[in-house]
């Protein structure tokens, strides 16, 4: 690759960033990360955490009973991803039979 090439690809991912960057600036939205020991004015946040009623059992799915204690993680599990409370590998890697339900 000669320098010319590798400038310009710099100079083209540089102006890619700034586009997005003047776009999201442009939409009013925080921008997440610039201090990252500062949660953004204006940045949503939670409040309450509603768990619907058999969330407990679905997330509890294919485990016996008496649970262990590690799972007592659930209790604190906010309104954010977990892959814990959803299906993940099909048949011969369901270990806790998701796919036979």
């Amino acid at each position: 690759m000669t320098n010319r090439v590798a400038r310009f690809i710099g100079w083209l991912g540089l102006t890619g960033l700034s586009v997005i960057a003047l776009q999201t600036q442009a939409q009013g939205y925080p921008i997440a990360g610039v201090d990252p020991s500062q949660r953004p004015v204006g940045a949503p946040v939670i409040e309450t955490v509603v768990k619907p009623p058999g969330w407990y059992t679905n997330a509890l799915t294919g485990i016996t009973q008496p649970y262990p204690q590690s799972l007592r993680f659930l209790e604190d599990q906010g309104n954010w991803y977990t892959p814990f409370n959803r299906r993940g590998m099909p048949p011969r890697y369901d270990i806790r039979g998701w796919y036979s339900r």
